[in-house]
């Protein structure tokens, strides 16, 4: 009897699986390749068959990750690493789930017709800037190497850098740096200066959730990331069919789309996300990064001390048997 109630259990269980677990992540910004593992992960039902019932919220300029995230509204966002160690620095309870992109994708690029070719050639120069976090690289990078610019707010275009308002903009590598070639720019006219090649070489986007999320879901989050980091592999051996996901997600959005942008974008990622050192992991936060950040933090007056790091890394992708 005991038996037969026994194979009956089981066969209930295995006929009713535990039902999904709600679970929302807010990107940055919104939809594109930039995000493209995340898509991927969705529409390949990555997710669900961890056990999570996802809602992707579109990021965006009214969608403020770092507000979603403080008042719960949503249980994970993706943020730049240098932001989020200020956070932990005000005091905010967050937590670092997985470091997605691994090295710096920000970058200056001025008009070789400019006559700025060198480092000392940006004395004195306008250069275009999007406001906050953006410009705690260039800020820095321009005082270790006593130079002076005059900054000029980048608005959502590059118009100004295009029209001669400008004589540098920082633009990121993935993005606008291939649509002033979209506008006809040839990139032999442009003279590129990427913080990835300096002691500026922030990590950027980071997966991160509120410390009280972390200890009541631990296990539902980092089954989250390992799901996520599933889509970003798949997404770079199909490029093609991850390109369709985040084009359908750009048009549900009325972002407007070009998929040779897209694939460069998504190509920019594979070489941001995967390590350059083939022993290394996926996802992992070196100690090393989290420091020079930190203290580049302290030396532009941000932060007053370097956050914990034990506390502040949670490590969902720090367990080589994964």
């Amino acid at each position: 009897m005991a038996l037969a109630l026994l194979v009956f259990t089981s066969l209930t269980h295995a006929g009713n699986p535990p039902p999904l677990e709600k679970l929302s992540f807010l990107p940055q910004w919104r939809p594109q390749a930039q995000f493209a593992g995340y898509y991927v992960a969705l529409e390949k039902g990555l997710y669900r068959r961890a056990g999570i019932d996802l809602e992707i919220i579109p990021g965006g300029p009214d969608r403020s990750a770092t507000d979603y995230l403080i008042h719960h509204r949503a249980d994970i966002v993706s943020m730049w690493l240098s932001s989020a160690v200020q956070l932990a620095a005000d005091g905010v309870d967050i937590g670092h789930l997985a470091q997605v992109i691994q090295r710096s994708a920000l970058m200056m690029v001025s008009k070789k017709s400019s006559g700025i070719n060198s480092i000392r050639d940006m004395n004195g120069r306008k250069i275009a800037m999007w406001p906050s976090d953006f410009q705690i690289q260039p800020l820095a990078f321009f005082e270790r190497n006593g130079i002076a610019v005059q900054p000029i707010t980048l608005a959502n275009t590059l118009n100004i850098f295009l029209r001669g308002g400008s004589e540098l903009a920082l633009v990121m590598w993935y993005n606008e740096y291939h649509t002033l070639q979209m506008y006809g720019v040839d990139p032999e006219q442009l003279q590129p200066f990427f913080f990835s090649e300096t002691d500026l070489d922030f990590p950027e986007d980071g997966l991160f959730a509120m410390g009280d999320t972390w200890v009541s879901r631990q296990n539902t989050l980092c089954r989250f990331v390992q799901a996520s980091f599933d889509g970003w592999r798949y997404a770079f051996d199909h490029p093609e069919e991850a390109i369709d996901i985040v084009l359908a997600a750009m048009r549900r959005e009325s972002v407007p789309a070009s998929r040779s942008h897209q694939a460069w974008m998504l190509s920019c990622m594979k070489s941001l996300i995967l390590p350059r050192n083939p022993s290394e992991r996926m996802g992992v936060l070196q100690v090393s990064d989290y420091v020079r950040v930190s203290r580049v933090l302290e030396d532009c007056h941000r932060i007053t001390g370097t956050p914990n790091f034990d506390y502040f890394s949670k490590g969902c992708m720090n367990d080589v048997s994964q």
